[in-house]
């Protein structure tokens, strides 16, 4: 059995690092399953969870709207949308079944989707559809694939007269593609289709306009790319489509005599006693994120999207495999699809004999496996190089 001896040593941590509490001895290439919340950014969530249990009556009662009329302001300016269009919610999954669970589907309806949607949202989409009568219809994407033009064209070809709904990720989980949402976006709405976009990873991987982008419903998580704390995500939805979308959970709000604040607000901002407080950190992980480099959050994307590709090409180039999309699609993580061959369990290989943390995912046909590797501030290249060499010395024992 070869061992970790066989391979160069474990990369030194970045400088970046510091800034987060990650085991410095696991080389850490898995940002994109469930984000990291730097030290600064923790504190402050820990200082309002303070503040809230000093005085739960005052905090919830005077002083929570405003704390989350500033985050909400300041996230909006952010993603490039008005502030009266975002909602906050826990994760992009409750995004995803809010809306699907608002709108009216009957039967003979189609919901449109891709074969690589995000199984939480898939399943979503099928229990609507069943409860409705409604049948869902899927495109097939590639992967590997050549251009953003074959989504386009998959996801066109499918759209019916019966078609009332597309759901589409911005960034796909399992190949890590960037779909090209404006174009579809605008295709779409001239065939009066509405768009409900996953974009689960988005936020904080690329610049987002909302406004421009066209979507009727965009749900993003705060937690991976934003770097926010666990627990923070939004749903924006246009302003003539407000009034049919109501949160899981009815509340308060609902019956609420204030005119002050819009119903969307009003039953989206208060749906039961919980802990907000990483919604009110969104606004500081902002600040924090955009002032690790001195280009703030357009280099801080930028120079983790050409880790993203330098890595893909390394494992590529390691492992003899043809890089599966352009690089017009990749964010901030790449997939690669892994050569064939007996590589159980190398998920747990990867963490047990080198302290690598990366996903590996099945795929279709049964048997090919992909892995994804993402690209955080706090990573750098010598790490993906040292992924590549454990995966060839794993290889050569399959």
């Amino acid at each position: 059995m070869h061992s970790v001896s066989y391979l160069a040593a474990k990369p030194a941590a970045s400088e970046s690092s510091k800034f987060w509490l990650l085991n410095p001895a696991v080389t850490f290439l898995n940002h994109g399953s469930f984000g990291a919340c730097p030290i600064a950014v923790l504190q402050r969530q820990r200082s309002l969870q303070q503040q809230l249990e000093q005085q739960p009556l005052r905090f919830m009662v005077k002083e929570l709207e405003p704390l989350l009329d500033r985050s909400r302001t300041a996230l909006a300016d952010f993603v490039g949308a008005e502030a009266d269009d975002l909602v906050f919610v826990s994760n992009a999954t409750t995004g995803i079944n809010t809306v699907l669970r608002s709108l009216s589907f009957q039967p003979g309806d189609e919901l449109l989707t891709t074969n690589q949607e995000y199984n939480a949202s898939r399943n979503a989409l099928n229990f609507v559809a069943e409860r409705s009568g409604a049948t869902v219809a899927v495109a097939d994407i590639p992967f590997p694939i050549d251009s953003p033009a074959q989504v386009v064209e998959a996801v066109l070809s499918k759209v019916s007269p019966q078609t009332k709904l597309v759901l589409l990720d911005h960034v796909v989980s399992q190949t890590s593609l960037v779909l090209p949402i404006q174009a579809l976006a605008r295709q779409l709405s001239a065939q009066g289709i509405e768009l409900l976009v996953d974009g689960a990873h988005a936020p904080g991987m690329m610049p987002l306009n909302l406004t421009e982008l066209g979507a009727t419903y965009y749900t993003g998580n705060c937690h991976k790319w934003l770097c926010a704390p666990k627990g923070a995500a939004f749903l924006y939805v246009q302003r003539d489509r407000q009034a049919a979308i109501r949160p899981l959970t009815i509340s308060h709000g609902a019956n609420s005599p204030r005119t002050d604040r819009s119903r969307f607000h009003l039953e989206f901002d208060w749906t039961g006693t919980a802990d907000p407080t990483a919604y009110l950190c969104v606004a500081e992980a902002l600040r924090f994120m955009g002032s690790i480099l001195p280009g703030g959050w357009m280099e801080l994307m930028a120079q983790n999207r050409n880790l993203a590709i330098a890595a893909q090409t390394t494992l590529c180039q390691s492992l003899n495999i043809t890089p599966p999309c352009p690089a017009e699609m990749v964010g901030s993580m790449a997939t690669i699809p892994l050569p064939d061959g007996a590589w159980e369990p190398l998920y747990e290989a990867l963490g047990d004999r080198f302290n690598i943390e990366v996903p590996i995912i099945p795929w279709h046909p049964p048997g090919k496996r992909l892995i994804r590797i993402s690209a955080q501030i706090y990573n750098h290249l010598a790490e993906y190089k040292y992924l590549a060499a454990a995966l060839l010395t794993l290889l050569k024992e399959s």
